[in-house]
């Protein structure tokens, strides 16, 4: 085995483990906020909710490896990187409108950015690895 394939097959696994540990951090806060303050920033957690169920189908569709499941990665991780870009705009934009942050505002400036990178990794992952 060379060290190319380990190398992407490390990096694969590096990126399930961050989008699972993003599902699992935006979904947890997420909760929390709908079941006790839903009615102080309603479009905000519910925007929150909704990228972690992306970031949940991104990991599940990464850790599988055949093509449907990528294709799968791949529509998720645009419709992750369409969001931050929307959300971080907005929010930036119009900052009235969510009287708390989302995942995605300010292109997920409360996550270190990492809403905004690392669907840029990950479809950058996924054409590497279709070439070969």
């Amino acid at each position: 085995m060379t060290s190319r394939v380990v190398s992407r097959a490390t990096a694969g696994r590096v990126l399930v483990a961050a989008y699972t540990v993003l599902a699992i951090g935006a979904g947890a806060r997420s909760a929390v906020q709908l079941s006790t303050r839903f009615s102080e920033a309603p479009l905000a957690y519910l925007l929150s909710a909704a990228a972690a169920v992306v970031y949940l189908v991104a990991a599940f569709a990464l850790r599988r490896r055949d093509q449907v499941s990528r294709r799968v990665a791949g529509v998720s991780m645009t419709v992750e990187l369409v969001g931050v870009l929307a959300v971080g705009t907005f929010t930036l934009v119009q900052p009235g409108d969510f009287p708390d942050q989302t995942v995605w505002s300010g292109y997920g400036v409360g996550y270190g950015f990492v809403p905004l990178v690392l669907p840029v990794l990950g479809l950058w992952w996924l054409l590497r690895a279709a070439r070969v």
